[in-house]
């Protein structure tokens, strides 16, 4: 009977280590650092059997999270599906600046616009339990998963609403909004490779430059933030320029870009503050 080490071995050499260990540990019920304790463990042929289905699904092109329904972001345990992005860890930068401008033990309005599998939202809602958090999404089964991880995680300070962008919006002010949507432009080649095939197109891509959805949010968001709130929204890592001319000329101050650990533009964000006021929302 084949074991953990002789299996592993053998599928590094069809796809990525990381994946192999988190599928055969997802098909024998156990984590991975059990893996690593059992290596000469023998596999049962039924766990085999579901270790290689999943392989040969890796092999055509289906992200991880989606074999296994999950995937780790921030310090959350998120159930993943088909109808949502898989979340990036990139995104957590995203998390960072949003966490930096909500002050602990206020209780703060923050919005998170397309909020596919809640990652954001819930996120910022674990670590602000005084925030209320509104998350929308325009797809219906996209909000069941986020219900479903906010139940789960049982943070109730996180409601949900249906809608495009400003159209599931029924509040009239907010400190903070966030948001990451799609970024692509139509036609890249890079929606042809990687996961990104089997990931939802519409999550994933926004008009021939990629910065259609961005427009839309920063267009609108002036109506929806109250004096001294903020807007920070993820993008492409050649799009920082483009956002901060749309934040400037929506009326945002302090306009700046942050970037990732591999020192890409990542998120663009801005203050609406009113003159002489100083942010209220910002540490």
């Amino acid at each position: 009977m084949d074991t953990i080490e002789s299996v592993l071995r053998a599928a590094r050499a069809r796809i990525d280590q990381v994946d192999a260990e988190v599928l055969l540990a997802h098909a024998l019920g156990q984590g991975r650092s059990w893996l690593y304790a059992h290596g000469d463990a023998p596999i049962p042929p039924a766990a085999m059997a579901a270790f290689e289905t999943l392989v040969q699904r890796r092999l055509g092109g289906e992200p991880v999270a989606y074999l296994i329904g999950r995937q780790g972001f921030w310090r959350l345990d998120l159930e993943i599906t088909p109808d949502t992005l898989v979340p990036r860890p990139e995104t957590e930068l995203l998390v960072e600046l949003a966490l930096a401008r909500i002050p602990r033990g206020r209780t703060v309005d923050v919005l998170d616009l397309g909020t596919g599998s809640g990652a954001i939202a819930l996120a910022l809602a674990l670590e602000r339990p005084d925030a209320r958090v509104v998350a929308t999404d325009a797809s219906i089964a996209a909000l069941e998963v986020a219900r479903g991880n906010a139940g789960r995680l049982a943070l109730g300070n996180a409601r949900f609403a249906h809608g495009h962008w400003w159209d599931a919006v029924h509040q009239a002010a907010f400190d903070l909004i966030v948001s990451n949507p799609p970024y692509i432009a139509e036609g890249d080649p890079h929606l042809m490779q990687g996961d990104l095939p089997r990931e939802p197109r519409g999550a994933l891509s926004s008009g021939s430059d990629g910065l259609d959805a961005i427009r839309e949010i920063v267009a609108g968001a002036p109506g929806y933030l109250r004096p001294g709130g903020w807007l920070l929204l993820e993008h492409g890592r050649d799009q920082g320029p483009a956002a901060r001319r749309l934040l400037r000329d929506a009326g945002f101050d302090e306009v700046a870009t942050e970037r990732d650990l591999e020192a890409r533009d990542r998120v663009s964000l801005g203050c609406l503050a009113a003159a002489g006021r100083a942010s209220s929302v910002h540490p």
